[in-house]
């Protein structure tokens, strides 16, 4: 089957939400907009109900975003997706010794202010923990592979982030979140992957595997879509005066951000195609790669330089450039699946370990 082929097939199986992601999208993110401005006090409503940094209404809303993919994980593939260390490296050196400078490069060369580039190099530095495991569920990548990896990435972040942060940026004494980085892991991957492996052993022994992975896991589908519309409606409502106020710094701050994402995905898909992945570690690849943890950005752009800072409002461009971006990102891999090392992952998803 050729690209076309397989791109057609999976847009007739595309449900409500795939098939209309962008108008859903946009219509989530107007909605925060106007809710953030007829609702003032929002953001400090939701920073009240928030722990450590970390957003109680998000933990909620990412639970049932995450829950899907995270019940559809067979721990045999987690095994097997040991052996795969060609990922890992791939991974590993994009995070590090790439995605920081990159941002610095980008940031340096094209805003001028360096309250501003202080913000976009934060957003460059931490490695995504969280959200980046939809994004690989969403491409039909390895998502064995994907959650081992997030777990690295969660704990090289504690050693790393200070000592890079430190030296980008020029200022010392980057702190690390190491509350914020752990709670993310465990509220959004960790729950999840617990209530959702839980549910699997349970559901599968009473109603079989079929229903559970075809009718409870649609339904939970369709949930984890209006989860995720919620919690863009979360991100914009918290932003909105900021974003409202000013319009054009924003968009001007998201030009390289957009060209880091665009610059980073390519890489990784490159490198992939160069150590003969196949598609699933590829997609895999490409999505963690490329994103990032912004929570820690913004909370430490607060701590750092303050909570009304140039910084503070250039970690605000990464939540609302990442669920686009990774749509698009998710979508045109999936597209070119056949030329990327074969076929996406099957809902649910199955490893074919590379060569």
């Amino acid at each position: 089957m050729d690209a076309n082929a397989a791109s057609a097939q999976d847009d007739r199986s595309l449900g409500w939400f795939e098939k209309y992601i962008y108008l859903w999208i946009l219509a989530a993110g107007a909605g925060g907009l106007l809710l953030g401005k007829l609702v003032p006090g929002i953001a400090e409503a939701f920073e009240r109900v928030s722990w450590q940094g970390v957003s109680l209404p998000l933990v909620i809303a990412m639970f049932f975003v995450m829950f899907p993919p995270m019940a559809r994980i067979q721990f045999s593939h987690v095994r097997d997706a040991t052996h795969n260390l060609k990922p890992l490296a791939i991974t590993l050196v994009a995070n590090w010794l790439i995605a920081p400078f990159l941002m610095w490069a980008l940031a340096n060369l094209i805003v001028p202010e360096a309250d501003y580039r202080a913000g976009l190099i934060l957003l460059g530095l931490a490695p995504c923990t969280a959200m980046v495991l939809f994004w690989i569920y969403f491409a039909r990548g390895n998502l064995a592979l994907g959650v081992i990896i997030t777990a690295i990435n969660a704990a090289t972040t504690l050693v790393l982030y200070s000592p890079l942060g430190t030296f980008l940026l020029g200022v010392s004494g980057v702190p690390v979140p190491f509350m914020l980085i752990l709670l993310s892991a465990l509220l959004f991957v960790g729950l999840p992957l617990l209530v959702g492996q839980l549910a699997r052993r349970w559901l599968t022994k009473r109603k079989g595997i079929e229903w559970f992975e075809q009718r409870f896991l649609g339904v939970m589908g369709d949930l984890s879509a209006i989860a995720l519309l919620l919690t863009m409606v979360i991100m914009f409502s918290s932003q909105g005066q900021i974003i409202l106020a000013k319009p054009l710094v924003i968009l001007r701050l998201m030009v390289p951000n957009l060209l880091h994402y665009t610059i980073m995905i390519t890489l990784s898909v490159l490198a992939a195609r160069a150590l003969k992945l196949n598609y699933q570690d590829t997609a895999m690849v490409a999505m963690i790669s490329s994103s990032s943890q912004f929570e820690v950005a913004i909370g430490t752009a607060m701590v750092l330089f303050g909570i009304g800072s140039g910084a503070a409002l250039a970690t605000v461009t990464g939540p609302l450039l990442e669920i686009p971006l990774m749509v698009t990102a998710a979508k045109l891999l999936r597209r070119n699946a056949y030329r990327l090392g074969g076929a996406p992952a099957a809902q649910p998803a199955e490893h074919t370990p590379s060569t």
